[in-house]
């Protein structure tokens, strides 16, 4: 039998149906602080998690709750890196306590697009991950920055796509300001993903052909079509 990618869900962002999504899903990224969530929001999710049997992981970001994360903070280095080291404090005190294991670290938002584009800032983190989660694998996008980074330090990382969104000619993805960017149907997203899986390409809002890897598919906590397409999805591709 084909083996498929594992699906993990961006959660613990305060989107109701949460007990509904983490059966259909195999690995959450859980907001701990920068975009959304605290403490007791963290250990409502890992605690579903848990319940489930499902892997969990932390989903820092520019600390940025007024704008969820979604836009690019001018932020000294030293505070974005002490933040997100809070961040993931904050997570693995939850976790631990849970006694779940740390399964990944994903950045959030416009630092994960930040990351994938800017060398400087991708060079930053990646020593950061370096000197404090040598051993926690990084969800990083195919074609990017981080990837460069990551293989020239060795880190642990696992190749991310986007089940949800649609991608420019450059890999990046197509802003949420513009018509499209967002997949919410069954339909666009089976298209999207089963020439992935079929022949390791999608195509980009403009309809170039890219080559992708991915062992890993993320689709949106917030995307209001979630809880209608993901058990289409997974039945589909998954059984």
């Amino acid at each position: 039998m084909k083996k498929y990618p594992e699906i993990n869900c961006d959660l613990g962002e305060g989107i109701p149906g949460e007990p509904l999504v983490i059966p259909l899903i195999d690995v959450a990224s859980v907001a701990c602080g920068g975009h959304f969530g605290d403490g007791d929001s963290i250990r409502e999710t890992l605690k579903l998690c848990k319940s489930f049997g499902k892997k969990a992981g932390a989903h820092p970001s520019y600390p940025d709750l007024d704008n969820f994360g979604r836009k690019t903070l001018d932020i000294p280095i030293d505070d974005l890196l002490s933040s997100l080291l809070n961040q993931i404090h904050l997570f693995l005190k939850v976790a631990d306590e849970l006694d779940l294991p740390f399964d990944h670290i994903k950045f959030h938002g416009a630092l994960y697009n930040d990351a994938a584009a800017k060398p400087e800032l991708a060079n930053s983190l990646t020593d950061f991950l370096l000197e404090h989660f040598p051993s926690v694998p990084i969800f990083v996008p195919p074609h990017s920055q981080m990837e460069y980074f990551v293989n020239s330090k060795n880190l642990k990382f696992r190749l991310e796509i986007f089940g949800d969104r649609a991608y420019e000619d450059d890999f990046s993805l197509v802003s949420r300001a513009k018509s499209g960017s967002l997949l919410t149907s069954s339909d666009a997203i089976i298209r999207h993903l089963e020439s992935v899986f079929d022949r390791g390409e999608l195509f980009s809002i403009s309809g170039k052909s890219l080559p992708v890897e991915a062992e890993t598919i993320c689709f949106h906590g917030d995307n209001p079509g979630l809880l209608e397409f993901l058990p289409i999805i997974r039945k589909r591709f998954w059984k």
